[in-house]
Formats: structure tokens, C-alpha cells, sequence
């Protein structure tokens, strides 16, 4: 944890000198939104954005995922659009698919791509992502993977996402808080989704679990059951915004993780997952996309997850949809 996010997080109080910046930044915010809100580009399908006010991990990717496979079930063909952080293209805007290089087009687009085959663009500009999506995909849908802030892009449903033990931190926006926005713009939004149980509430919102389902061997790509393994003890490596989650999620599967943490989108070398011991490797998902290919010698796993949501998800979710067509219609 950095010494930023111990004050965020940890109630220390010394980053209450930076107030003065904390204001500014939300001044130039506030122009910010204002201006691009005048110019909007709207697409002609509806557009829904994941997205936090936080600064680091909340849980997105996996709620994309299952968004991906709730919108196929009531029948729409959703392409997602993504800034692709980390990411480094030939040229923008870029399509993702399920054998690109995770240098190309990042590790979570690549995640959520060899998770769903779902149609993928990658831009900062994510206007000029969707314009590209729609050209180049029957895509009746839009999902922005993150994108809460990018106000230039007009969209339909805002969905933010939440974690339910690091909750706003101290409640002030940066660099004095973890905010890019004020804790009032989650009155703005269509709905707010808890990750997982902690001191955070907020009604109304919606409660999401992640659950782990099986492993998975990074390299041979089979599925085993983690009870299969010969030894409770791993070493546990974890390059995302809030490893901690990771680590419970072991720890509840009874596993017992030596813990490795790495900064948020870590390119990983095969010395920092090589280990003197026998001890099998578990990492993420999302670090997975980065790992494959590389010489372990040890067995190495990622951990699958899935998001668990509450079925007022899918009716509010259908509902928002249908006022949406409704409106279109009657407009």
C-alpha cells in the first residue's frame, strides 16, 4: 500500500494539507464535465458505463463479464469499448481479440475478451472506440469498460462500482482522497454495485459477491478443482489495485497464500514468479493474460472468479433498457 493510500484508506490525516489542490482539482473537473457535456456525441444504440469514482480496483472487470452474459440472455449483441490502460497498439482505435499481445491491448480488455469472444475496442478517445465498434461489429449495445468520467461520450445507464471494504476512504476527492469525483455524483447515477461485505453501505444499492469457481493451469489451460492440490501452502501473486480481496478469496477456499503483491498492471518477468521452494503459484486472472509463455518451473494456476449478482439486478437493469427504447420511440 503506498503512502498515498494509507491516508486514504488508513485515516491518516497529513494529506489534509493538499485541500487547496483537492479544490482546484475539482474545479477543473467541474469545467471539465460542464464543457464536454455541451458537446455530447451520442451513439445510436444504447451506451452503459462501468465505472468507479475511485482511483485503483473495484471490481469492474468481473461485473463486465457478467453484464456481457446477462445482456446475450435477454437477446442484444453488446461489444465493449475500453481506454485499454497499459495498453500499447499500433495505432488507435484497436480491436481486441482472444490471441492479441497483452503489451498490444492490455491485460483487462484481453481478460474479458478470452473470457466472452465479445467484440473489443480499445481508444483513450472512447467517442472515436464506439464509432469504431459500430462500423466494424453488429454490436445493438455498448458496454464502456470504465469511462464514468470521460463526459465527451453521452450514455445511457451509469453503473458504479463500489468496494464494500475500502468503501470512499476518507471521502475527498484528490489528491487529499481516492475520488475522481464527489461522493454526491453517486445520487446521479442508475445504480450502485457493493463489492462484496465491509464497512461500506449505500442504499439503495446492489450487493456483489465474487466467486471463486476453479482453477485453471496457466499454460495447459485445463480446469482443477483447488481441493485437488497436494498442499495447502501458496505462493499467491497478485498485480491489481487491491490484492487483499485476492488473498481473503484464498484464504476462504482454505488455501494458506505466502503473499507476493505488485503494483496495479505489473509486467511480470519469470523471476518474479520463480521460487526456491516446490509451492504451486496462484495468481489472477487478470495477471494471467501477462504470464502465459513464460518458463515456470513449478505448477501455476490463476484463479477464476465470477461475479454473483442478486436477480433485482437483471430486472432493474431490463427496466432501464426498456424506458430507454421507450423514450427513443416517443422522442
Amino acid at each position: 500500500m503506498s503512502v498515498f493510500e494509507k491516508a486514504w484508506y488508513d485515516g491518516s490525516r497529513w494529506s489534509l494539507l493538499l485541500y487547496p489542490l483537492e479544490k482546484f482539482f475539482i474545479a477543473v473537473s467541474r469545467y471539465r464535465r460542464h464543457k464536454h457535456e455541451l458537446t455530447q456525441w451520442r451513439a445510436p444504440v444504447p451506451v452503459i458505463v462501468v465505472g468507479n469514482i475511485n482511483v485503483g480496483g473495484t471490481g469492474k472487470s468481473p461485473l463486465v463479464i457478467a453484464l456481457i452474459k446477462l445482456l446475450r440472455e435477454q437477446g442484444y449483441k453488446p461489444g465493449v469499448v475500453s481506454r485499454g490502460y497499459t495498453a500499447n497498439p499500433p495505432e488507435y482505435p484497436f480491436s481486441v481479440f482472444p490471441d492479441s499481445a497483452s503489451h498490444d491491448v492490455g491485460d483487462e480488455p484481453l481478460m474479458i475478451v478470452q473470457r466472452t469472444q465479445v467484440p473489443m475496442v480499445i481508444d483513450p478517445d472512447r467517442v472515436s472506440a464506439c464509432q469504431h465498434l459500430l462500423k466494424t461489429y453488429a454490436c445493438d449495445i455498448i458496454i464502456s469498460d470504465d469511462g464514468l468520467q470521460h463526459y465527451a461520450m453521452g450514455r445511457d445507464i451509469e453503473i458504479v462500482v463500489v468496494d464494500g471494504q475500502r468503501g470512499l476512504g476518507n471521502g475527498h476527492c484528490l489528491p487529499v482522497g481516492p475520488l475522481r469525483e464527489s461522493p454526491s455524483r453517486l445520487q446521479q447515477v442508475d445504480m450502485i454495485v457493493v463489492n462484496g461485505e465491509g464497512g461500506f453501505s449505500y442504499e439503495p444499492s446492489i450487493q456483489m459477491r465474487l466467486l471463486a469457481t476453479t482453477l485453471v493451469g496457466l499454460n495447459d489451460g485445463k480446469q482443477y478443482d483447488i481441493s485437488a492440490l497436494k498442499t495447502t501452502n501458496v505462493h499467491a501473486v497478485a498485480g491489481i489495485g487491491n490484492p487483499s480481496r485476492f488473498y481473503e478469496t484464498l484464504e476462504k477456499e482454505g488455501l494458506d497464500p505466502i503473499k507476493h503483491s505488485f503494483p496495479d498492471h505489473y509486467l511480470f518477468q519469470e523471476a518474479d514468479i520463480t521460487f526456491s521452494d516446490e509451492l504451486p503459484v496462484i495468481m489472477t486472472e487478470k495477471d494471467a493474460v501477462k504470464c502465459r509463455g513464460l518458463k515456470i518451473e513449478t505448477p501455476a494456476y490463476y484463479l477464476q472468479v465470477d461475479a454473483q449478482l442478486p436477480v433485482a439486478f437483471a430486472h432493474q437493469l431490463k427496466e432501464k433498457l426498456k424506458l430507454h427504447k421507450e423514450s427513443d420511440i416517443n422522442g
